[in-house]
């Protein structure tokens, strides 16, 4: 793992910014990872708060930032030690999807667009694996790296008013899927019998950045087994 240049700088009186090369990666994100965990162990969960995107971290911590110039040579120490270089462990989620056209609103519109058939469309959606880089947006929302070029697919020009939980989506580069009813302008193709997030679960969502995903197509008979169902997600433990 190599050391990238960061930028370090102060975000409120409390929180620092640290900012990666402005690009999507699986490099990138494998450093923002490691660096989050040893970040989390040194100070303790209680003391500070981390949360990752794309490209960047940011540090809140629970007092005010009395010498912004010595947390940062600390931080920036920190990053350029040797005790980051060590193996981090993630975990492949496998989600089960119902592709029929009855939860994919969009599917036929999409794979006629795309020149393919809508088993075509759902075999190259369900056989990737997606990095999960970071969960935001909605609460339990999770942000997927890697959807295959070929059903790459603009947003919609104008959203919808209302996506239903659990409905999965391509929008531009990326694939997710909606944790919660809400608003949003993506291309629907299935929906999952799941539920992505539980407050009333210690890690409310399931997963988090570094894990992998992976979908798996049922039919509609299997989807309302698992939606009346105490199903769990099947996992199996990644090292890097």
């Amino acid at each position: 793992m190599k050391n990238f240049k960061l930028t370090y700088k102060a975000y409120g009186e409390r929180s620092i910014l640290i900012e990666w090369p402005e690009e999507i990666s699986t490099e990138i994100l494998a450093d923002i990872v490691s660096f989050r965990t040893l970040l989390e162990k040194k100070y303790n969960k209680q003391n500070i708060y981390v949360n990752s995107a794309y490209n960047s971290l940011l540090i809140s911590y629970t007092n005010l930032i009395s010498d912004f110039r010595n947390q940062i040579i600390e931080l920036k120490e920190l990053y350029d030690s040797n005790d980051r270089f060590y193996k981090t462990t993630s975990k492949l989620w496998k989600i089960p999807v119902c592709y029929d056209e009855q939860f994919g609103k969009d599917l036929s519109e999409l794979s006629a667009e795309l020149n393919i058939s809508n088993e075509e469309l759902i075999k190259v959606h369900s056989k990737t694996l997606y990095d999960v880089y970071f969960i935001g947006f909605l609460p339990g929302f999770l942000y997927l790296g890697g959807l295959n070029k070929q059903i790459q697919f603009p947003r919609k020009a104008k959203p919808r008013q209302k996506i239903n939980k659990g409905d999965v989506a391509i929008g531009g580069k990326q694939t997710g899927i909606y944790s919660i009813d809400s608003p949003g302008g993506w291309n629907i193709i299935g929906n999952t019998p799941v539920s992505l997030f539980d407050v009333t679960q210690d890690r409310p969502c399931f997963a988090k950045s570094g894990d992998k995903i992976q979908f798996f197509s049922v039919p509609i008979e299997e989807y309302r087994v698992i939606k009346n169902s105490n199903y769990l997600i099947e996992s199996e433990v990644l090292h890097d």
